[in-house]
């Protein structure tokens, strides 16, 4: 599969990953410029951006662009003297296994639009889903009655930002239920005060909970029509994600974990293609196969 229809399925899927990309590379490394890879959050590396030694670096790099959602651009030397031009602001790592030439790439994250996930079927919600799109967001529409049970469905997003609630009817407290369990940060119900003040108080909830359910939802602008109560809530959404820390929530993933190389002493992010002996029941990670051989070989004594 190329590397643009794969981002494209990861995209699909609301799978977060990096991109990196060789900008500038120096003999004798195996990597050119050009070379590309998709690096995922389990440490996975798809495609090629130099050897193991390289990868182990990058693979690192990624895993930190991820978390931050900033792009970096990495450059990998090797341990020693180097004549590479510099570039300002790069992060610089030096890998004392390289066999020699150096690395140039840039690291840009993926990371899936907000997904705003909206409950029924009126005029408000209709307004809200065109806006919502409009600024970027992803959006999932649901009727009513099939909400609860589509948001306990395997099929149904994990990595919901926001659900609002404009059904003006129908099971209004088991949808913010299912929504708090599904550990939604930004709950809106559209109602009353009063009306929505005698819902969340039939729902018993924590001083935590209620903090994440907005009712009456939307920014105070004095909104009337339905364009402008939709524009009130997308308004408070994005206030929600720039200024009090709601985030994408990110799909559950086998975290990458790191481990000590026992002959070069580098720090190693283990993936799938992380060089790895198990010796007398005890597991050993590598920078790259050299060290592998090298240890295996002080091991068995051969």
């Amino acid at each position: 599969m190329k590397m643009n229809e794969r981002a494209l399925q990861l995209g699909r899927t609301r799978t977060p990953f990096v991109h990196a990309t060789v900008v500038r590379a120096q003999q004798p490394t195996s990597a050119h410029a050009g070379d590309e890879a998709i690096l995922l959050q389990d440490g996975t590396i798809e495609g090629f951006v130099g050897g193991q030694c390289a990868q182990n670096s990058v693979r690192k790099a990624a895993l930190g662009a991820l978390q931050s959602h900033e792009s970096v651009l990495l450059r990998v030397l090797p341990d020693g003297d180097l004549q590479f031009p510099e570039a300002p602001g790069a992060t610089v790592v030096v890998n004392p296994c390289l066999s020699g030439g150096a690395l140039e790439i840039f690291l840009e994250p993926q990371i899936p639009a907000p997904l705003v996930r909206i409950c029924g079927a009126t005029p408000i919600a209709d307004v809200l889903a065109e806006l919502c799109e409009l600024v970027g967001f992803e959006v999932e529409r649901t009727v009513a009655e099939a909400t609860v049970a589509e948001a306990d469905s395997p099929d149904s997003p994990a990595d919901t930002t926001a659900v609002v609630i404009a059904s003006h009817g129908g099971p209004e407290a088991e949808m913010i239920r299912a929504a708090l369990d599904a550990g939604v940060g930004y709950i809106g119900l559209v109602a009353s005060r009063v009306r929505g003040a005698s819902i969340l108080e039939g729902l018993g909830l924590t001083d935590a909970e209620r903090a994440r359910v907005r009712t009456p939802v939307g920014l105070p602008i004095g909104a009337a029509t339905s364009a402008e109560i939709a524009v009130s809530i997308v308004a408070q959404v994005i206030q929600a994600i720039r200024k009090g820390g709601l985030a994408v929530p990110p799909r559950p993933v086998q975290v990458a974990v790191e481990a000590l190389d026992p002959v070069c002493g580098m720090t190693v992010t283990v993936g799938p293609d992380t060089p790895h002996l198990t010796i007398d029941d005890v597991d050993y990670w590598f920078c790259g196969s050299g060290c592998r051989t090298s240890f295996a070989a002080a091991k068995t004594g051969s």
